[in-house]
């Protein structure tokens, strides 16, 4: 049986949404094959680990949550992956094969995770460093897009001091898009600190809401005559499939994080099922000539990132031009995209499976590699005269 961390929460907007989408996965994996072990991280950074957290009504008391769950950290100890209790008394609390983040946002879904997971050599579920930093930011996205000749919206982007030293010289630069135009923080999720500007008043007002937000500004050309689809991706470099593509449903000019994660739950709070609770149209109204360059598009547009695991690709479609584009990649999205899967016949329960089987080759294939060599270099070292001839 493995034994399966499962990560979630975090210092993030998206944390609550975090949350959902792991308690969610968790209570879907299969206990005969999987020990599943919950680790919470709270807005704070600190690290919780106990069967309660599979329950989602734990999270409404976190000081209760804090009392009756025991903060760990993670690391490796004589070549195992453990979970050791914090304070005076340190113990082993659990001991973990792989890793499965259900991530959403900064500082836990843009790499910043994962580097931490690869620092310490433990096997995780999903993206790899380089492409959930790269999935985290849309602007990194946009270039490496449009390096690919992947169809993208046009766009202006720009850091937050460059606008607050000369707002005007901006605005101007944004202008030569046309009207109206959609603002973003680069490297947030689930439409927050998003909104669409007719006009320079409503733009202004949009960059300083998106600025709280973020360092980074971008801003594209809204699609005319819109409609919005999505696919997933599961697989690696090697192998790739693909789901069924929705068409999304929003009565907004945008997918908001209402739409998203609260709609559903407005009457009854608490009973959120995530992105899986968005209005949504399986499979997408749209010809199978639009459906099949999404196909296409979404399999470079993942290889290209080398993603892994299970992502899913956000595509804008003018329909009157009968024009695609790419939005952008979601390196761990919300509900996992599960979904998007179910009307291929695969289930969330054989979606995790294979998420978690790809990541074991993933690992294997990686430790594979040379990563360092058993020679020391520093042996023999003697002060400024070992340097000489070692690198010129």
């Amino acid at each position: 049986m493995i034994r399966l961390g499962v990560i979630f929460g975090g210092e993030t907007v998206e944390h609550e949404v975090s949350i959902i989408s792991a308690v969610q996965a968790m209570n879907k994996m299969d206990t005969e094959k999987y020990e599943v072990v919950p680790i919470y991280v709270t807005k704070d950074r600190e690290w919780y680990t106990g069967d309660s957290l599979k329950d989602i009504d734990v999270y409404q008391d976190l000081e209760l949550l804090k009392r009756y769950n025991k903060n760990v950290i993670l690391y490796c100890k004589n070549g195992r992956f453990v979970l050791q209790s914090k304070g005076f008394f340190k113990r082993v609390v659990k001991e973990i094969d792989m890793i499965f983040p259900v991530v959403h946002g900064t500082n836990m879904e843009d790499g910043v995770l994962q580097g931490y997971l690869r620092s310490i050599g433990v096997p995780f579920v999903g993206c790899d460093v380089s492409s959930a930093a790269v999935s985290q930011d849309k602007i990194f996205q946009k270039q490496i897009f449009k390096d690919s000749n992947l169809p993208i919206t046009d766009f202006v982007w720009f850091f937050d001091t460059e606008y607050l030293d000369d707002p005007e010289s901006i605005i101007k630069k944004i202008e030569k898009l046309k009207y109206p135009v959609i603002v973003k923080p680069a490297t947030l999720g689930s439409s927050i600190g998003i909104s669409i500007a007719n006009d320079k008043d409503m733009l202004e007002k949009s960059i300083e809401d998106a600025i709280n937000y973020d360092n980074k500004i971008v801003v594209e050309e809204v699609v005319e005559n819109l409609t919005e689809v999505n696919i997933s991706v599961l697989g690696n470099y090697e192998h790739i499939n693909l789901s069924e593509i929705e068409q999304v449903m929003s009565d907004n000019d945008l997918l908001t994080y209402e739409d998203k994660y609260i709609g559903s739950s407005k009457k009854t709070p608490g009973t959120s099922k995530g992105m899986a609770s968005a209005v949504r149209k399986i499979p997408a109204d749209i010809s199978e000539k639009l459906k099949e360059e999404i196909r296409e598009i979404a399999t470079e547009a993942f290889r290209v990132l080398n993603a892994s695991g299970v992502v899913r690709i956000d595509f804008l479609i003018d329909k009157k031009k009968k024009k695609v584009y790419i939005n952008e990649i979601n390196s761990c999205p919300g509900s996992l995209a599960f979904y998007l899967w179910e009307p291929t016949g695969k289930d969330y329960s054989e979606l995790l499976d294979d998420m978690i089987n790809i990541a074991i080759k993933d690992y294997k294939k990686r430790v594979g590699k040379i990563h360092s060599f058993n020679s020391n270099i520093l042996q023999g070292f003697s002060g400024s005269k070992g340097l000489k001839g070692i690198k010129k």
